[in-house]
């Protein structure tokens, strides 16, 4: 079983279909792609590698990703794709960690890379005469044979409590995160896909169902918002669905740019990676429709698949239970099963907050070389993803915090994110981080982070804000005032970098 003979059963069925475009411009249908994947992968063999070798892949979004990606399995090989927002050390750990023997990169990466990759792997610019020559050699005419528990892909996590892991993904486990989106996804995957986050991650794993269905997919330069690019996208070949982290989806609520006829020819934005907070979600349903709107949960460690809610179970503002909808992540996707963990790995009780734990064939097969990490990552089958949530008697879960970040005050509970989702519904907080800091007689007390829009509002104006909605013991003991939050590349708050901030931004209450 290899996940490549997927893509090339639909090029054979759809050879002149557009496979990929740039912006508002197509470039190749099907068959041009299979070719140069199937041509280039020819070229990986003269380099000396073999099946099972890895490949780093360290590229802002491009035509070539694919290309890449599809010559990799061609020739059986295990890609690694790096976020391009990484510095370049990260980018040389992360080869150097899995043995990568060529790193592909993007001409704005290459120079940065060369130097941080001496002694590491070999650094190919696909802007490069030398990549160019690797489609000289021929073709391999089939995929290379490999087996369902083979390495596919190795994913590597973003490192915020030590240095990036890399899950190890299988052609099981990518044809089963396939089938799953293609279960869940009714009409969708009819359309076109635009990539405007990173390819690299959610949105590349996402494009590969619409590979399978042989559509179009979009692609957008990797970058700073542009409504301009997405207009001119959308309008060129509308309906279009794309991945946008919760930052993205803001933004897209409050420009102007994306106007009536924009959102008329977007059909699904498929939103994760960080909270999206119950207020900021409103404001998107207010924009787009909940037609328009699909939370997607899932992890590094099973891409893309734990839990779902699609707009058919929004349900609608009458409902008694429609915000309780809105803030959770939806139920379990097609082909996994998700359960709420106790401390003892006993199941949690209905509205019990646990650990979420889920298993299925969507599962990592381990981290690469880290066996006390995925011992400790999948028992008894079950991958626990460190998030605390809850599930009610429907099989909604919520998530309330990530385990590291709940804050145990005077023996009681402090989940951060439900301080946040009070503190964005005062009508000057733009966004908001919660924290918890030593303190020597509650053990620990939590403190806010807070980005303003408009007037800032003092420190008592969002106690009593608070207090209208949460118990006393939950407020902020002091309130920090910031321009913007720390976030990382891939648009994650780092509450790591919160931590160590100075006091002088602190507003004691």
């Amino acid at each position: 079983m290899n996940v490549v003979t997927v893509f090339m059963a639909a090029a054979r069925a759809n050879p002149d279909a557009t496979a990929i475009s740039w912006i508002d411009r197509p470039l190749w249908n099907y068959r041009s792609l299979m070719e140069r994947a199937a041509t280039l992968a020819a070229g990986l063999r003269t380099l000396g590698l073999e099946p099972g070798d890895r490949l780093a892949m360290a590229m802002s979004n491009t035509p070539a990703y694919f290309e890449v990606l599809l010559a990799a399995w061609i020739a059986g090989l295990v890609p690694a794709p790096q976020n391009c927002r990484l510095h370049p050390a990260e980018i040389a750990f992360a080869a150097g960690d899995c043995g990568a023997k060529i790193c592909f990169s993007t001409e704005d990466l290459t120079s940065s890379l060369l130097s941080a990759m001496a002694g590491t792997c070999r650094v190919i610019d696909i802007d490069s005469a030398e990549f160019a020559a690797l489609h000289g050699h021929g073709e391999i005419s089939g995929a290379t044979v490999r087996k369902p528990t083979d390495p596919a892909l190795l994913f590597y996590t973003s490192g915020t409590t030590g240095k990036p892991k890399g899950a190890i993904h299988t052609h099981r486990t990518l044809g089963a995160m396939l089938v799953s989106f293609l279960a869940d996804s009714g009409a969708v995957v009819d359309d076109h896909i635009l990539h405007m986050a990173p390819m690299s991650h959610a949105s590349g794993f996402l494009g590969l169902s619409y590979l399978a269905r042989a559509r179009n997919n979009v692609i957008l330069p990797t970058g700073a918002f542009d409504p301009d690019l997405i207009q001119r996208a959308a309008l060129a070949f509308g309906p279009l669905s794309f991945f946008a982290v919760p930052t993205i989806v803001r933004r897209l609520v409050l420009s102007d740019a994306i106007g009536a006829e924009t959102v008329g020819r977007i059909h699904r934005i498929f939103f994760g990676g960080a909270p999206m907070y119950l207020e900021d979600l409103k404001q998107a349903i207010a924009k787009f429709g909940t037609e328009r709107l699909w939370h997607l949960y899932g992890q590094g460690e099973t891409p893309n698949t734990i839990t779902y809610l699609p707009p058919r179970l929004f349900g609608s503002p009458n409902d008694a239970d429609y915000e309780e909808r809105l803030g959770s992540v939806g139920i379990a996707r097609s082909g996994v099963a998700v359960r709420i963990a106790r401390e003892d790995g006993s199941e949690a009780a209905v509205d019990e907050v646990g650990e979420v734990a889920v298993q299925g064939d969507t599962l990592m097969g381990g981290y690469w070389n880290r066996p006390e990490a995925t011992d400790a990552a999948i028992r008894q089958g079950w991958l626990y993803t460190g998030d605390l949530g809850r599930m009610n008697e429907k099989g909604y879960v919520t998530l309330v915090d990530r385990s590291k970040d709940m804050i145990i005050s005077g023996g009681s509970n402090i989940y951060p994110r439900e301080i946040e989702e009070v503190l964005l519904t005062h009508p000057n907080v733009a966004e908001c981080a919660v924290i918890g800091t030593p303190d020597p007689e509650w053990g620990e007390r939590p403190i806010a982070y807070v980005v303003c829009i408009g007037e800032t509002p003092t420190p008592e104006a969002l106690q009593a804000h608070l207090l209208a909605h949460l118990a006393r013991y939950k407020r902020p003991q002091h309130y920090y005032f910031l321009s913007e939050l720390p976030k990382s590349a891939y648009g994650k708050v780092l509450k790591t970098s919160l931590r160590g901030m100075g006091t002088d931004r602190s507003v004691t209450t």
